[in-house]
């Protein structure tokens, strides 16, 4: 990451989830078109993809034959930025204690024993087979 910030805000994120969900090289015309009207203007995402290359999530280059088009590529997947974000929610929510943190959700969102016990399967915890 070229700066400090790593973290994403939201519109960011929604730049980022769009490009993600192409699963490739997309010029802005690209990401624009995936939005739901209204659609942001041109400058807008220009400039949040801009600013994505900046913080060191994307990469850009030019197609010869297509002018000034820059075509970018995401340089993290979702599946990194999701772990990464995680790491930070663990460590400066709950001092770096997973248990902790899935006491809160469990608590938060007043998980019955059977849903516990339900996403101890998904996990295949080893004893609870």
């Amino acid at each position: 990451m070229k700066r400090n910030d790593n973290t994403l805000t939201k519109v960011e994120f929604e730049v980022m989830n769009i490009l993600w969900d192409i699963d490739g090289a997309a010029c802005a015309w690209d990401v624009i078109e995936r939005y739901e009207e209204p659609k942001p203007a041109y400058t807008t995402v220009a400039t949040y993809l801009k600013v994505l290359c900046e913080k060191g999530y994307l990469d850009f280059h030019k197609v010869e034959g297509q002018g000034k088009t820059h075509r970018y590529v995401p340089l993290v997947t979702r599946a990194e930025y999701t772990r990464r974000t995680m790491q930070e929610v663990k460590k400066n929510f709950f001092g770096g204690s997973v248990k902790s943190m899935l006491n809160y959700f469990v608590m938060e969102e007043n998980l019955t024993p059977d849903e516990v016990n339900e996403l101890l399967k998904l996990v295949d915890y080893p004893n609870n087979r």
